[in-house]
């Protein structure tokens, strides 16, 4: 008998609650908010080997033994329990549509219009790489990598220096697309693995979900556009679950 996991996505109030809890226990070397968290959890769940949350869990606030001295085991449990649920939604979108990931950039308004600003998403990915010892990629996938890599390492700082606002945020472009591209290749490269296996590399990985990809019918909506439905929930609060 399987226990089927929550696989909806995170209301704002409770990301909120993500990021006040990783600010509050946040130290040097943490994780410092819910969109470096999303690209953190992205990569653990995409990468070539399964890794257990007794190894991702601490990394997460910088390494074994700075773990959070919690307040109370009720603040400890909501927490897991939304973070699993978050990366259970992440495995369940790019297993099943990945074609609809989509990863969770911060955004600015200005008088030139919305900024996206994906550098903490990219440096969480990038930490997920790194836990997960990454084997060298063929020259495709390198390449989507490095489209991350470009605004989650600081060694290309003084690349992005030299770049417009408007050619800043073309490059974001491809991040999304890289992040479907590098899950659907090691997910290619694992040899035939059971559900059961699949479970295990994603954590909590839901029983129904099969190793094949699946695309909705009808247009793509982006999880945080309106439902078409005319609910006037976002799409990833309605229809999409």
């Amino acid at each position: 008998m399987y226990l089927i996991m929550n696989t909806e996505p995170l209301t704002e109030d409770e990301l909120d609650f993500v990021d006040a809890i990783l600010l509050a226990y946040g130290q040097e070397g943490s994780i410092v908010d819910a969109s470096e968290l999303d690209g953190f959890l992205t990569a653990i769940v995409s990468g070539p080997d399964m890794i257990m949350p007794s190894q991702w869990f601490p990394a997460l606030w910088g390494g074994a033994g700075k773990e959070p001295e919690w307040h109370d085991e009720r603040e400890m449990n909501v927490f897991m329990t939304l973070l699993m649920q978050h990366m259970n939604n992440n495995v369940m979108m790019l297993m099943e549509c990945p074609d609809e990931f989509e990863a969770l950039f911060s955004y600015r308004k200005t008088d030139k219009g919305t900024v996206h600003i994906v550098e903490e998403w990219c440096f969480g990915y990038m930490r997920g790489v790194e836990l997960g010892n990454w084997p060298a990629l063929p020259e495709a996938e390198h390449e989507h990598l490095q489209a991350i890599a470009l605004h989650g390492s600081s060694e290309y700082f003084g690349v992005l220096d030299t770049m417009t606002l408007e050619e800043h945020q073309q490059t974001i472009v491809e991040i999304e697309p890289a992040a479907r591209a590098l899950h659907r290749y090691f997910l290619e490269q694992r040899s035939s693995p059971s559900m059961g296996e699949m479970r295990g590399a994603s954590s909590m990985m839901p029983p129904h979900l099969s190793g094949q990809s699946s695309k909705r019918a009808g247009p793509k909506v982006g999880r945080n556009e309106p439902c078409p439905c005319g609910s006037g929930k976002k799409f990833k609060q309605c229809c999409l679950h």
